[in-house]
């Protein structure tokens, strides 16, 4: 659509930024925590970049009330965060740990005080290496009621100062990762069965976990995260437009359509079904996805790129299990489904070091499509820039990161326009954090953070970068378009400006 004049975004629009409790607060056995699956994981030879691991992290953990202060100096409305499991229960299940709980209760404070909005992931891929131990983590459906124990007791313990929640992230990418890649815990591959068991068992932990949001905070905010890449058939062939349709069905409305709608999509239940992959269901778990699904506020977006889709031949291209992790730009491969779908690149766009697209129009096709097919609010939860920044005399120039938010703010300012209800936009990442698989290389923050691969390395200092400088006076400005919006003042414009600049040097 196209309009001569932009609404822009709405006053209590929330601007904010992302983070995971595994890749930011190191401290990973500290005040009684337990052992996680990715504490464990990361100690296998060849599964992370030169080795990396958590247990230092970038030290949010001791370190949050400087990244808070520096937050609300940067113009932050909200900060998405999650919380460890093993902080909260180090075993899974059993004795809580109140050391844990009193951690995010700081963390949550601290936020509060500065008027930034907290928004709470409660599972971020970090589940506790003590289930896994007991009944294999997600394989076993036990994991369904340890995971509403847990979710449980942090909203009851948060649900006062927590207005939004966010139940899952990226479920896509950790059960793929995990039973057909292998490059996530617990390191299968082409586990298809266990694969869509293990993702019905998460999206009943999901369900049963808004439920109990809802008894306990009827005016909560909850939704899940999902990883999307909306598609393009490479051409106007019928066979690529149908490669097209059985791509989303079984790689994107598989997941949305049970957060929408609490069923998953027919075409894609009847393929799994035909080759003997589908999950087993328990009596009553159909009324309880689409009870959940009529209380879901909105749908979390974590967008970074498009994809492009190709009709691939029964003996055409498979899974390499491979991606590209050394930043080494052109050594992606192409994947794909025999019989189904491939994913080359897609010549019209760039890509990033690691050979993902940008596309900043992107984010405004998966707010149109999110809008028709679900009708519901969307809260991108997730969109950044990963690259090899570099400290120069104290500082990080990252002109290229700069030049990605803009072009992205902007298409999601004209999906606001095109009716899109858009409540939030959170980048990743504030600060720079571990990559899982690309270590400290591939940096994403508005701070860097003086650290590498080593734990021994760098100071763990909090340096700005220039598009942290960016974002604030992004944000005076925007306060004062919001303050003139009535008014009609050049003079007053000016006047204003000059402030501002003056708030900027001070």
């Amino acid at each position: 659509m196209y309009f001569k004049d932009s609404k822009g975004f709405p006053s209590d629009f929330l601007w904010g930024s992302a983070s995971a409790a595994y890749q930011v607060e190191g401290a990973w056995d500290s005040d009684g925590k337990g052992v996680s699956n990715w504490d464990k994981f990361v100690r296998i030879p060849g599964k992370t970049f030169k080795g990396t691991t958590g247990d230092k992290a970038v030290d949010h953990y001791n370190r949050y009330k400087e990244d808070v202060a520096l937050m609300a100096e940067m113009g932050l409305k909200t900060y998405r965060f999650s919380i460890a499991w093993t902080r909260i229960y180090p075993n899974g299940n059993g004795e809580v740990n109140e050391a844990g709980l009193q951690f995010y209760d700081n963390l949550i404070n601290e936020c509060l005080k500065y008027g930034i909005e907290p928004m709470v992931t409660v599972y971020h891929w970090d589940m506790p290496q003590a289930l896994e131990e007991q009944y294999h983590g997600w394989e076993n459906r036990q994991i369904v009621d340890d995971y509403v124990n847990y979710a449980t007791t942090l909203f009851k313990r948060y649900g006062d100062r927590v207005k939004y929640w966010i139940t899952m992230n990226e479920q896509n990418i950790f059960t793929s990762f995990g039973w057909l890649e292998g490059m996530h815990p617990p390191g299968k591959v082409d586990d298809m069965k266990m694969f869509y068991q293990v993702n019905h068992h998460a999206n009943m932990a999901h369900a049963k976990s808004v439920i109990a949001l809802k008894e306990l905070w009827p005016e909560a905010k909850v939704g899940a995260s999902f990883a999307y890449s909306p598609s393009y058939a490479i051409d106007n062939k019928p066979e690529n437009a149908m490669a097209k349709a059985d791509y989303d069905d079984l790689k994107n409305y598989y997941w949305m359509d049970v957060y929408a709608y609490g069923r998953y999509p027919r075409a894609a239940l009847a393929y799994l079904e035909a080759n003997g992959v589908a999950p087993v269901f328990e009596e009553g778990d159909n009324a309880i996805m689409k009870e959940a699904a009529q209380l879901v506020d909105f749908m979390g977006v974590n967008y970074y790129q498009t994809t492009t889709v190709e009709f691939n031949d029964i003996d055409g291209v498979g899974t390499s299990h491979e991606m590209n992790t050394t930043g080494k730009k052109g050594t992606a491969k192409v994947q794909g489904v025999p019989g189904l779908y491939k994913n080359p690149q897609n010549a019209n766009l760039p890509t990033t070091d690691w050979d993902w697209t940008i596309d900043p129009m992107g984010i405004r096709m998966c707010c149109r499509e999110i809008t028709s097919r679900y009708d519901l609010p969307i809260v991108i939860s997730e969109n950044g820039l990963g690259a090899f920044d570099k400290l120069e005399d104290g500082e990080v120039h990252d002109p290229y990161r700069i030049a990605y938010l803009k072009a992205h703010i902007e298409e999601l300012k004209k999906a606001c326009d095109d009716g899109c209800r858009v409540l939030a936009y959170c980048t990743w990442s504030y600060t720079d954090l571990l990559s899982w698989l690309n270590g400290y290389q591939k940096r994403y923050g508005f701070v860097y953070v003086d650290r590498e691969e080593d734990e021994n390395s760098g100071t763990l200092n909090r340096i700005p970068k220039d598009s942290y400088y960016w974002y604030k006076k992004s944000k005076l400005i925007q306060l004062i378009e919001v303050k003139l919006q009535c008014s009609k003042s050049k003079t007053h414009i000016r006047c204003l400006y000059s402030h501002s600049q003056k708030q900027l040097q001070q």
